[in-house]
């Protein structure tokens, strides 16, 4: 359920039906938690819209609105999950882009879902679905999602609670919406996001919060066979912080470990 929508500052349930992330997927988003009126780890989110904004070739809104429309979603809610998305706006026909776009900024509030490790450890599957291989794109958080669509319409068993999902060439990269973190030998390793892929704001502070730790990091690559030999397998992204899996769909289980432990709190409070 939506709480509140602000498009370019206004209260609105309207887009024009020219704007080009409704036509082409021209555009970015931000899907952050909201703890008492404040989203966790802006700066971070707002670091990669800008990364994405200048891989895109479009110009960056104000952090300051950014942040100022924000607040206002929240406003008598507190606690939240906030999306953010900005488009090139509404322009003439054709896959060019405008000379001098028109920014469309939409933010709205929805209910908050439920932290990761308040829930139990997660059943996941194998995508048959594949991610195409780009790196102008890799990392970012574009509007053209039908790679997660096509591949979480894979299965209808409400027992899985996420897909898996592997490179063209084989690599295991993510999870539909989420980051993938494997323990591997007492190292916590992460794929590496070089040619596809999110590359995650909850990623970011686990590798960080790993490292303060003492923990032993690595992003490489990394293939599915990987998973036999893990000890312990968690998902992340910016709304439920880690989540532990704790089933590959009829191959392979894990428990809840020690790293997994440890990093729980330092995820799921950062920037509360």
């Amino acid at each position: 359920m939506i709480g509140s929508r602000l498009i370019n500052g206004t209260e609105s349930a309207r887009i024009s039906a020219d704007d080009r992330g409704f036509l082409y997927g021209d555009g970015l988003f931000e899907t952050m938690a909201a703890t008492d009126g404040k989203v966790r780890n802006l700066d971070l989110h707002f670091a990669r819209l800008e990364e994405g904004c200048r891989r895109l070739r479009m110009p960056m809104p104000s952090t300051g609105v950014l942040a100022e429309e924000c607040s206002r979603v929240l406003e008598g809610i507190g606690s939240a999950t906030v999306k953010l998305m900005v488009t090139r706006g509404a322009g003439p026909r054709g896959y060019r882009p405008p000379a001098d776009p028109t920014i469309t900024r939409i933010v709205t509030s929805m209910a908050p879902r439920p932290r990761g490790d308040t829930q139990p450890p997660l059943v996941v599957r194998l995508c048959q679905t594949r991610l195409g291989q780009n790196p102008l794109l890799a990392g970012l958080k574009h509007l053209n999602r039908l790679e997660q669509v096509m591949a979480c319409a894979e299965w209808d068993d409400p027992e899985i609670g996420e897909g898996l999902m592997l490179s063209l060439d084989g690599r295991l990269v993510c999870a539909t919406a989420a980051n993938v973190f494997l323990v591997l030998d007492g190292r916590l390793v992460t794929p590496d996001i070089r040619d596809c892929g999110v590359s995650g704001v909850m990623r970011q502070v686990v590798l960080a919060a790993a490292r303060d730790l003492g923990i032993p990091t690595s992003v490489e690559d990394v293939r599915p066979e990987a998973l036999d030999g893990a000890q312990e397998v968690f998902v992340t992204n910016a709304v439920i912080g880690i989540r532990p899996v704790g089933e590959l769909m009829g191959v392979r289980q894990w428990p809840v470990g020690e790293i997994t432990r440890a990093l729980i709190p330092r995820a799921n409070g950062a920037g509360a």
